[in-house]
């Protein structure tokens, strides 16, 4: 099969293609149930980049297939609930991280792993999603789940033009919400509106730590994918039981001039979102809620496809912030 195999050399980390056995993917321990995947498409998310670069200490066992999520179609199953031929989507369990991920040609997982590909979504759709796009969902969900409804005021989205802030920005718009996108280049604002976004505020208006413990209740809730002193500034322009749904905090996780002001007079809530290791039962819920809820139409907005060939350049362009919404990989190229 061919892979996308990351080794760490005298010269660093090197990433290239080469043919490899399937021999070589992980089997697993005694008594798992495992699931042979033929691979047809993937993603490229930010801690693909960091796996890509040998950043981050994501990668701990060398040489490494990355690709922390993929879709495609069951070969060979020791589980029952998955037979050959079945449509499968995979996303979190460290995949691509610590075990082999979906930069090759086949995977074999853990079953316990999967989830069905969702009816109305093709494997292409469901990498344009991928993880930012569950994690988006998942976040929803988690500030719906806290009293947020549509029709009151802005939810604020930061990071508003990367994976996780476009399909937010979508989904928040189709069920109603008036979305305020928080982006750091002003190029992208026809592509924020063509989302949905009501409203597009630069990333100033937001960044570094807030002034005062309280400002005046602008958000009814907040999807913040940067972290750091952004997170910490939301917190602060809740409305009273508003919550910051935080993922992924690519901007660092001190919460620089943050207080308990916010908690204890706004009640607001600061929901962590993994996607790493959600329960079965939330994960084919929110799988459900993207085929039904993320505008497809859309979706094709944000897409650029791209073959194996072009993942290494891609997870750097990433690192730099030079992507814009969603790149799918194709396996089948």
């Amino acid at each position: 099969m061919k892979a996308l195999i990351v080794d760490k050399t005298d010269d660093g980390v090197v990433a290239k293609i080469e043919t490899v056995d399937e021999a070589r993917l992980p089997a697993g321990e005694a008594g798992d149930a495992m699931v042979t995947v033929r691979v047809t498409h993937s993603t490229v998310n930010y801690k693909d980049g960091l796996c890509l670069s040998g950043g981050g200490g994501l990668v701990r066992t060398y040489p490494h297939v990355p690709g922390i999520d993929f879709a495609g179609i069951v070969e060979a199953s020791d589980d029952p609930r998955y037979a050959p031929g079945d449509a499968v989507v995979l996303t979190g369990w460290r995949v691509g991280e610590t075990w082999w991920g979906g930069y090759a040609e086949k995977a074999r997982v853990k079953g316990d792993w999967l989830v069905p590909l969702p009816k109305g979504l093709t494997a292409r759709q469901a990498m344009a999603v991928g993880t930012a796009g569950f994690t988006s969902m998942l976040a929803v969900m988690a500030l719906e789940a806290h009293g947020m409804k549509p029709g009151g005021r802005p939810v604020l989205v930061t990071g508003a033009a990367g994976g996780v802030g476009s399909v937010a920005t979508a989904i928040l718009a189709k069920l109603g919400y008036e979305v305020a996108a928080v982006t750091g280049r002003p190029e992208t604002e026809p592509y924020l509106k063509s989302l949905g976004a009501a409203s597009i505020l630069p990333r100033d208006a937001i960044a570094g730590p807030p002034t005062r413990p309280l400002g005046r209740e602008t958000y009814a809730g907040v999807i913040d994918a940067v972290g750091g002193a952004m997170c910490a500034h939301a917190l602060t322009l809740l409305q009273y039981g508003g919550g910051v749904a935080a993922v992924g905090l690519a901007g660092g996780v001190a919460l620089e001039g943050a207080t308990v002001i916010p908690f204890l007079l706004r009640g607001v809530n600061l929901l962590g979102i993994d996607s790493v290791m959600q329960p079965r039962e939330n994960r084919l819920v929110a799988w459900e809620r993207v085929a039904s809820d993320l505008p497809l139409d859309l979706l094709e907005t944000m897409i650029e496809d791209v073959p194996l060939e072009k993942v290494t350049a891609i997870g750097d362009a990433i690192l730099k912030g030079n992507v814009r919404g969603r790149v799918v990989v194709d396996l089948t190229a």
